[in-house]
């Protein structure tokens, strides 16, 4: 039988069955508690191989499920141990190079069955902004299809800045770091280059200057758009359970 009937045939089978595909799990995986300290949160790879530095329960779940901060509900069940940090090393089966969709997958493979998490997925209400044009209108510049991508952020003295080409406007409201989600409801659905520099909100030295510029500020004055306040359903996931991980 040739690969691609045999292919076929199992995937039917599979099918008729009512078997899922089985999810794909690490070959070893090491997972030891660790001091915070001054260690910076990390997830690097090599081939086959994975490690995260410095993760809690809160941040191997958003890890594992590609969320931002306000898609993972804080509930009593992810607050009782969110205290406990780990450096985890773990290895997927071959020599092949998974991709970071698969690495992710791993590892939720890994919270099931080290951590017995158990969770479930809700729609809330939840504050957001909005994403809108400002009054008069946009000051964006449309990418030439020549010019290559680019989606940096970085810092400039005072300033954090996102220095993006070839970018949506989902990119952009992806971006946005503020108290709460940001939704593209700009109606533009080109491609632009663009930069914006704002003063965090937050930083270690606090002190007001005449040149700080705050985001909302940044985006009218530099894109012509503007941040609006306003009330969105957002799928969330909510933790029913996890625990303390089983030994290696």
């Amino acid at each position: 039988m040739e690969l691609r009937y045999l292919f076929l045939a199992l995937a039917t089978l599979c099918l008729a069955s009512g078997q899922s595909p089985k999810p794909k799990a690490f070959e070893v995986a090491s997972i030891k508690p660790m001091q915070l300290g001054g260690v910076m949160m990390g997830f690097s790879s090599s081939g086959p191989r994975l490690t995260l530095e410095g993760y809690n329960d809160f941040n191997l779940i958003q890890e594992a499920f590609n969320l931002k901060r306000y898609q993972l509900a804080r509930t009593a069940a992810l607050e009782q141990d969110f205290d406990s940090w780990y450096f985890i090393s773990a290895k997927a089966e071959g020599a092949g190079t998974p991709t970071k969709a698969e690495f992710r997958e791993m590892l939720q493979t890994l919270l099931a069955e080290r951590f017995q998490l158990k969770y479930h997925r809700e729609t809330r209400e939840m504050p957001v902004y909005a994403l809108v044009i400002a009054k008069g209108g946009p000051k964006l510049k449309e990418s030439d299809p020549e010019t290559p991508r680019k989606a940096n952020h970085g810092v400039n003295g005072r300033y954090q800045n996102m220095d993006f080409t070839q970018a949506t406007m989902d990119e952009l409201a992806d971006g946005i770091g503020v108290d709460r989600p940001v939704i593209n409801r700009t109606g533009l659905t080109g491609k632009y280059d663009f930069k914006v520099e704002a003063t965090p909100e937050f930083r270690i030295n606090s002190n007001p200057d005449p040149s700080d510029i705050t985001i909302f500020d940044a985006l009218q004055k530099t894109l012509g758009l503007r941040l609006e306040p306003q009330k969105a359903p957002i799928e969330v996931l909510v933790v029913d359970h996890i625990g303390k991980p089983t030994e290696n």
